[in-house]
């Protein structure tokens, strides 16, 4: 007489790790061609929102300027459901190109100062972000994405008037210190960029795109507890790495600081044309965002082929 044992409810089962295909067509590991993807979504979205700040006007109350540095959600959403690695590869790549080269205002190697800072900026705030429907995890994420680029900027001020490379520029009406001054900076960019354009619209947007837009990226939608692809891994390597990559856009802030513009291309366009050449930047992410979706239905195709063969 066998005795057969009861199947345990899925409930009960412990959940592992679970690689390659699932259901046929969504992967947790990423592709070359979706990592790519991904690189060039979060590049040319990001440079979409930041031609989107160009013409909206900045405000000001008293002596204190209240403008939005880059709306947060835009790149937080990407690292958030895809991949945080990728995606901060993308981002501040696309802040250069469309709105810094295309627009005549590229500063040169001094603008590696501010891709390296957004880069770590992004990668370290998507990595806390292990369930995209976790509410606190997203504010969290906003919050730290603008604290560790803007105190990186900040510490590069604040050596640069100590060092005596450059003169501190203060404010009519508020206390003659430049602690003070980019302590209210960064009160002002925490409230603007990390709340209302980061926070605010990422506890909506991440939420209702999970489990909705990974399958068309051919993935599996992220679930708590599995390894997020492309996290920042918790080692002293890691924490070696990125202070070594802080100390390097410091180093590459110096460079204008001592009027060091190898690179530079400044011809300002938008005050030889006006507002209206931003279509021309507008025009080329449709284009590169265009021929990257071709190129990588494409590859899927192949790949989905030659997996059946």
């Amino acid at each position: 007489m066998s005795t057969q044992i009861p199947p345990r409810p899925a409930e009960d089962e412990r959940r592992g790790t679970l690689r390659g295909a699932v259901d046929g067509a969504r992967r947790l590991d990423l592709s070359t061609s979706q990592k790519l993807m991904i690189f060039v979504l979060s590049m040319s979205l990001f440079g979409l929102s930041n031609i989107i700040l160009e013409i909206i006007p900045d405000a000001s109350i008293g002596p204190v300027d209240v403008s939005v540095a880059y709306m947060v959600f835009v790149p937080l959403t990407i690292a958030a459901l895809f991949s945080p690695l990728w995606a901060a590869l993308g981002a501040p790549l696309g802040e250069i190109v469309f709105t810094d080269l295309l627009m005549g205002d590229f500063s040169g190697l001094a603008e590696v100062e501010g891709y390296l800072q957004m880069f770590l900026a992004v990668y370290i705030a998507g990595s806390l972000i292990r369930s995209p429907r976790s509410r606190p995890q997203i504010v969290l994420g906003a919050i730290v994405l603008v604290l560790v680029d803007k105190i990186l900027s900040a510490v590069v001020d604040l050596s640069k008037v100590w060092i005596g490379v450059e003169d501190a520029e203060f404010v009519a009406g508020l206390p003659e210190s430049m602690l003070a001054l980019e302590a209210l900076g960064l009160g002002v960019d925490v409230l603007m960029s990390g709340i209302l354009l980061g926070a605010i619209p990422a506890l909506w947007l991440i939420p209702a795109l999970h489990g909705k837009i990974e399958p068309l990226m051919g993935m599996r939608p992220r679930v708590p507890g599995e390894p997020v692809p492309g996290r920042a891994p918790r080692t002293p390597l890691f924490l070696g790495a990125m202070l070594l990559l802080s100390v390097a856009s410091f180093g590459f802030a110096f460079l204008e600081a001592f009027d060091v513009s190898a690179g530079a291309f400044e011809p300002d366009f938008l005050d030889l044309f006006g507002d209206w050449f931003l279509v021309v930047s507008v025009l080329a992410i449709g284009l590169v965002l265009g021929l990257s979706l071709l190129l990588f239905r494409l590859s899927q195709k192949a790949r989905d082929a030659a997996e059946r063969a």
